[in-house]
């Protein structure tokens, strides 16, 4: 049994005794934190590298696509200029009679080109709030249907997949308008949406009418061409037709555009997370490294 004098000298004899082991059984437990760190940083590094090499080479594949599409925007605007060329010799105007509206929205399946597809669906529902009337909406693309059903599901009564896949035809647009044609409804008024391209940088959504039969044959220039009756139907959807390829086209050269920005923005920006991630992951293996060499020369010290 240890005195009253010689308990405090045993306590801090202990003490010192139990020190380096406390400081051994800490500091794995700080070097395994700080290599879990540098592991887990070392791994969004690697997977923001692989997404910036998709993202580049999305560029270039939208870069490519764009012009084809360019090229077909530019054939596809001389169907649908001709046709309003017809119109405007005519002086076609809108029927002003009451009756349903049908709003064709042109989209694509695709994504991945920033908000290409939201500003179509804005605009479709600030034009229906805008100018309040009995509407119906037929969508080609899966994109703005999704988004449209959400909010006019009850306005939605005819939709088309498989859009945009390849630049557009005039067989792909002659198809659309004989489905529209079979609707059952007698429209006063058919409105197509379209994105209308301005440059590679710019768009935006743009209403194009497709006149009714009756909104021609009221047309008071139309005796000039002589035009039968019976012919009447098929003219108005060719017209149709003609409107809704233009469309197509220019959306679908919208869409590349679109794509090749949002392609080019996102690699940016992996670069930038790149530098920080590299700059953050070479301090901490500065900080690892600094603090191994302290462990070294303290225990080193202690060994004296």
């Amino acid at each position: 049994m240890l005195s009253r004098a010689a308990r405090p000298a045993f306590k801090a004899g202990a003490a010192v005794a139990l020190r380096p082991a406390a400081a051994a059984a800490t500091l794995p437990i700080a070097q395994t934190a700080n290599y879990v760190t540098l592991r887990e940083i070392e791994g969004r590094l690697k997977s923001i590298r692989n997404i910036e090499k998709i993202t580049k080479t999305m560029k270039i594949v939208a870069s490519t696509k764009l012009t084809r599409a360019q090229r077909a925007m530019t054939e596809s605007r001389s169907y649908g200029q001709t046709s309003n060329k017809v119109f405007e010799e005519a002086e076609t105007k809108p029927s002003e009679e009451a009756g349903k509206t049908l709003l064709v929205v042109c989209s694509s399946d695709k994504g991945l080109c920033g908000g290409i597809h939201s500003g179509m669906t804005r605009a479709t529902r600030r034009l229906m709030n805008e100018h309040p009337g009995d509407y119906d909406i037929c969508v080609l693309g899966e994109k703005c249907k999704a988004q449209l059903s959400r909010s006019n599901a009850k306005e939605l009564i005819l939709s088309f997949a498989g859009v945009g896949k390849d630049v557009p035809t005039f067989a792909d647009a002659q198809a659309i308008a004989d489905q529209i044609s079979l609707l059952p409804t007698d429209y006063a008024s058919i409105k197509i949406m379209y994105n209308k391209f301005i440059n590679a940088q710019s768009y935006e959504p743009t209403v194009v009418e497709a006149y009714s039969e009756e909104a021609i044959a009221a047309s008071p220039n139309f005796a000039a061409f002589e035009i039968d009756d019976e012919v009447l139907a098929n003219l108005r959807e060719y017209a149709l037709a003609n409107s809704i390829f233009w469309a197509l086209a220019e959306g679908h050269a919208c869409e590349q555009s679109a794509r090749r920005n949002a392609m080019d923005n996102a690699s940016k920006n992996a670069g930038d997370m790149i530098s920080k991630f590299t700059i953050l992951f070479n301090r901490t293996r500065q900080a690892v490294i600094t603090n191994e060499l302290v462990d070294i020369i303290t225990g080193a010290s202690a060994s004296e």
